[in-house]
């Protein structure tokens, strides 16, 4: 019997999954606010809501778009008895997601009052990232274009946004219009390279776990494109760009050699991959999902201690 905590905790808000995704850019946020001394707590919470809650709405989002398309879904086996047996409705899950962007909005307005505009600007980004994925007449993410929507917006965006309205709040409180000089440089898009690259991991699982059952419903990810083997081949790449993006940092004297903290939770992050290669069924690639969030939030939090160390 499905209950409904096994619907809202489990399948919805999933926060092994969501709560590293949402954590790991504002982590690697403060660690470079910190080092430039415009560290501001209550903007990087602020960031870390607004995140979450767009990760939330996400999911919710495309779980209702999937069950509505899909009532018989065989990969959602435990999802279609719920809502078969009015353990959760579809209505349900839309009132939800209103829910979730709503409370966005309402955290992304204390953003607006101590980080000006463009904290607004990239929190209604992030909100039509996450709808674009799997909503409207085009969803990106059954096109091909989930992985690099991922990589750009909840990776990059995410850090450059979380680290700017922390600056904002600091440098320029309460002036809409106002960029402190130099706030956005090369190294907050180095820094969140990592979360880019690992966050997308977690896609590129989901995407070959659930190939076959993409392809039967007419879904194009990158995984039903290119096929299992490659998309483990962009795993491995990604993998390796998030313990190379560090190398940046220890190069420059104001880091050093502690900005290869986070190359401590490579051991892991090569368990994970090995794991990958290895699994050929549903069943053995589903607990991969969180092992990636796990090695995302861990390479995040000791890349963060390294920066603003």
């Amino acid at each position: 019997m499905v209950t409904r905590r096994d619907v809202w905790v489990g399948m919805l808000l999933y926060p092994r999954h969501t709560l590293p995704t949402a954590a790991a850019p504002v982590l690697v946020a403060v660690g470079l606010a910190v080092h430039r001394h415009v560290l501001s707590v209550p903007a990087a919470v602020a960031a870390f809501l607004t995140g979450w809650f767009v990760q939330l709405g996400g999911v919710f989002t495309d779980n209702y778009k999937n069950l509505a398309l899909h009532p018989d879904d065989e990969e959602h086996a435990d999802f279609v008895e719920a809502v078969r047996g009015g353990v959760v409705s579809l209505s349900e899950i839309r009132l939800a997601i209103y829910a979730t962007y709503a409370l966005a909005l309402l955290v992304g307005l204390f953003l607006l009052w101590i980080g000006g505009l463009p904290a607004l600007v990239v929190g209604l980004l992030a909100i039509a990232a996450s709808l674009a994925y799997s909503a409207g007449p085009y969803p990106l993410g059954d096109h091909a274009l989930g992985d690099p929507l991922f990589f750009v917006f909840f990776g990059l965006v995410s850090v450059a946004g979380a680290f700017l309205v922390q600056a904002q709040a600091v440098l320029s409180p309460r002036l809409p219009l106002g960029l402190p000089a130099g706030t956005l440089d090369a190294a907050v898009l180095v820094a969140a390279l990592p979360v880019a690259a690992l966050t997308t991991n977690i896609l590129v699982i989901d995407n070959i776990r659930d190939l076959d059952y993409d392809r039967a419903k007419g879904e194009r990810t990158i995984a039903v494109v290119v096929g299992p083997l490659w998309s483990r081949v962009e795993y491995c790449a990604l993998l390796a760009l998030g313990y190379l993006a560090p190398l940046w940092f220890a190069l420059r004297p104001e880091y050093g050699a502690r900005a290869l903290l986070p190359w401590l939770t490579a051991p892991y992050a090569a368990v994970v991959a090995a794991r990958l290669l290895r699994a050929r069924t549903h069943a053995e690639m589903i607990p991969l999902t969180p092992q990636a969030g796990q090695v995302l939030l861990a390479h995040s939090l000791l890349f963060a201690v390294a920066l603003g160390g």
